[in-house]
C-alpha cells in the first residue's frame, strides 16, 4: 500500500458526493490520504464532510494528484475538462459504470486526453447520497481501468492506486469490452429487475400479501434512483439492447414451450438447467470460483437481541458464515435466518445451535 500512497502524496479530489463518491472519500481516508471534496449541492457536501468523507475543497488548494470524478455520465466530460484545465487536479478518473461515452466526449473537449483515464468500480448500493456511504464498499469488488493509446501512464498508476487503497481488485479492459461486459452483468440485470416489479404495480393485493423472498431477491435493485438508471441505459443503449435481444429469444422459446398443449418439459429443463450452469460461473467471495454453500436455517423470536444472540452463538460455535438472509414471516412473531456454511460444516453448528436453545429445522 505504500506505494499507492506515495502515488497520491498530493491528495485527491472528489467532485461529487453521492453514494460512490462518499465511499470512496471513507475509503481513503481510513488508509491516511488527504481527501478534499467538490459537490454542487452544498447540503450533499456538508453531509459527507460530517461522515468524515473529507474536507471541503479550497480556491486555494495545490493540485491533487488525482481528481475522481463521482457525477452521472452525461456530466463526466465536463467535470474532467473544467479539473484540468483550472489546474486543480493533475490527472483525472471517473466512476461511471459506462466508459465509451465520457472518453469520446472527453477526447472532444480536450483532444487525446492523456491525463485522462476512465474507470468503473463493480460496486454500489440500491440506496442513493451519501448517507448510504460505506468505507468498505468496494472491498473485493473489481474496479475496471480503461487506459488506451494515449493515456499517461501516471493517469493509470494513480487510478489503480485508487482502486487498491479502496480495498478492490483492478481490472484493465478496453473501454468497449467494458460497456459489452457491464450490460450484461450489471445494467440488463437491472432492467429485469425493475420489468418484474412493475409487474407489482397493478397486481391485486391478495397476490401481493403471497410475496416472499423469491420476488424480493428478484426485484431488490429496482429501488435504484430512476433517473440516474435512465441516464445510464442510455449511455450504454447499444449494448444493453444487444443483452436483451438474446434474452426476448429465449422468452420467446419459453413462451411456445409453456403454450403447448402438452407443456414441452424437455425445453423448460434445458432452460432450468442453464440457469444453474450460468449462475455457476458466477465468481464467489473475494473472486474466488464459485462455490455452492449448505444453508442452515434458524427460527428467530421477533425480539430485541435475538440476532445479535444467534450471531454469537454461530461465532462460539466456530462456524464461518458465507452468507445471510433473513426471511421474516408476514404477520408471524418470528423469522427464518439462513446461514449459508461451507459442505461439511453444517452438520456441526445444527448441533451447537441446537443445544443452545435455537429452533433449527431440517
Amino acid at each position: 500500500m505504500e506505494n499507492g500512497r506515495s502515488a497520491l502524496s498530493d491528495g485527491v479530489l472528489i467532485v461529487g458526493t453521492g453514494l460512490l463518491g462518499t465511499s470512496l472519500g471513507l475509503a481513503l481516508r481510513r488508509a491516511g490520504i488527504d481527501v478534499r471534496l467538490r459537490d454542487t449541492k452544498s447540503e450533499t457536501l456538508a453531509e459527507a464532510v460530517r461522515l468524515g468523507a473529507g474536507r471541503p475543497s479550497e480556491p486555494g488548494d495545490a493540485p491533487a494528484a488525482l481528481g475522481v470524478v463521482a457525477v452521472p455520465p452525461e456530466a463526466v466530460a465536463g467535470v474532467v475538462a473544467d479539473l484540468l484545465d483550472a489546474g486543480d487536479a493533475e490527472y483525472a478518473t471517473d466512476v461511471a459504470s459506462v466508459k465509451a461515452m465520457p472518453a469520446e466526449q472527453v477526447r472532444a473537449r480536450l483532444g487525446p486526453a492523456g491525463r485522462y483515464v476512465g474507470s468503473h468500480p463493480m460496486a454500489g448500493r440500491e440506496v442513493s447520497g451519501p448517507g448510504g456511504a460505506l468505507p468498505d464498499l468496494f472491498e473485493g469488488r473489481p474496479w475496471v481501468v480503461c487506459p488506451d493509446e494515449h493515456t499517461d501512464q501516471q493517469a493509470v498508476t494513480r487510478a489503480l492506486a485508487v482502486a487498491r487503497l479502496a480495498g478492490a481488485a483492478p481490472v484493465t479492459m478496453s473501454v468497449a469490452d467494458h460497456d459489452a461486459a457491464v450490460a450484461l452483468v450489471s445494467h440488463a440485470p437491472h432492467l429485469v429487475s425493475v420489468l418484474m416489479a412493475a409487474r407489482l404495480v397493478d397486481a391485486p393485493d391478495h397476490e401481493i400479501r403471497l410475496a416472499g423472498p423469491g420476488v424480493s431477491d428478484v426485484t431488490r435493485i429496482a429501488g435504484g434512483d430512476p433517473g440516474l438508471w435512465t441516464e445510464i441505459l442510455s449511455a450504454n443503449a447499444a449494448a444493453v439492447h444487444d443483452v436483451l435481444s438474446d434474452l426476448r429469444d429465449d422468452l420467446d422459446r419459453t413462451l411456445a414451450a409453456l403454450a403447448s398443449p402438452e407443456p414441452a418439459r424437455s425445453a423448460l429443463y434445458q432452460l432450468m438447467r442453464s440457469g444453474v450452469d450460468g449462475r455457476g460461473r458466477l465468481p464467489g467471495k473475494h473472486g474466488e470460483a464459485h462455490a455452492e454453500f449448505v444453508t442452515v436455517a434458524v427460527m428467530v423470536d421477533d425480539r430485541p437481541g435475538q440476532l445479535a444472540r444467534l450471531f454469537a452463538d454461530v461465532d462460539a460455535a466456530g462456524a464461518n458464515v458465507e452468507d445471510v438472509r433473513i426471511d421474516h414471516s408476514p404477520g408471524q412473531p418470528v423469522g427464518l435466518v439462513e446461514i449459508d456454511v461451507r459442505p461439511g460444516t453444517d452438520a456441526d453448528l445444527r448441533t451447537a445451535l441446537t443445544e443452545r436453545g435455537w429452533n433449527v429445522p431440517r
